[in-house]
């Protein structure tokens, strides 16, 4: 069972799929809990969206980028209603993010296993500055297939960034491509300090976020489900990886996430 936000965000999430004819349902209800924990733990200011003393968070797979908007427009960053443009012409809400185009996105990503490098440069830089501040990235599983996730995880752990929050949505995207199991144990021998928490329980997440470690990364596996918590989009979740289900399917998911409501 999940929380009445939770439930909240999801739907306004479907809602928006259906108008605009556009995104990942699946991608996008996997990483809600994630998303909106470290958004009520970090420090931001969403009327504020420049504030030199924010901390950053970085959406490295970058097609989730409908759970972003939506959990951005929850903390007042800009309406609802706005979104409602999303890839159309001129619109700033594309299927990728655009920083230059949304307030409180912090780098422009889609191509997957740029924004790790991304996240840990400005760790670095931040950290050369003996700032405060804290930089957290989320990574997909199948993303995790590229070198340059490991590339960057190598620097962050010989520059000791312990500064950085790394956040692995492990949702079983990787049976579709090379498999990379255990990555827990792979980060833990890179030399990070190693969380596994249940992807979907914010308890676990929030926990896990506000453990202070000193001198390595923190890297927190996040196991998820892929289309969670309806039925229907886990047991075909590749099928609906980029469909916008038909009003038969909108009512079907409306119903699935109405039974998950604690």
């Amino acid at each position: 069972m999940l929380s009445k936000n939770s439930i909240d965000i999801r739907k306004k999430i479907l809602d928006l799929a259906v108008h605009t004819g556009q995104g990942r349902l699946g991608t996008d209800f996997s990483v809600v809990e994630v998303i909106d924990s470290i958004y009520s733990t970090m420090n931001h200011r969403p009327n504020e969206p420049d504030w030199n003393e924010r901390d950053i968070f970085i959406l490295s797979k970058g097609h989730a980028s409908l759970c972003l908007y939506t959990i951005l427009s929850s903390y007042k960053y800009f309406d609802l209603e706005d979104i409602k443009t999303l890839k159309k012409y001129k619109s700033n809400f594309g299927g990728h993010l655009d920083r230059t185009k949304v307030k409180g996105t912090e780098a422009s990503t889609g191509s997957l296993g740029h924004g790790i490098g991304i996240a840990v440069g400005m760790a670095l830089g931040l950290k050369i500055k003996k700032s405060k501040r804290r930089v957290y990235v989320l990574v997909g599983d199948g993303e995790a297939n590229e070198g340059s996730v490991w590339e960057s995880l190598m620097i962050a752990v010989n520059e000791k960034l312990d500064n950085l929050t790394i956040v692995f949505d492990v949702n079983q995207s990787q049976t579709r491509c090379l498999q990379l199991k255990n990555i827990d144990e792979i980060s833990e021998k890179f030399g990070c300090d190693v969380d596994v928490v249940d992807g979907h329980d914010v308890s676990q997440i929030k926990k896990s976020l506000g453990t202070d470690i000193k001198d390595k990364p923190k890297v927190i596996v996040a196991n998820t489900i892929k289309g969670y918590p309806c039925n229907t989009l886990v047991e075909n979740k590749f099928e609906w990886h980029n469909k916008v289900p038909n009003d038969e399917y909108y009512n079907i998911f409306m119903e699935e996430l109405n039974e998950k409501t604690i």
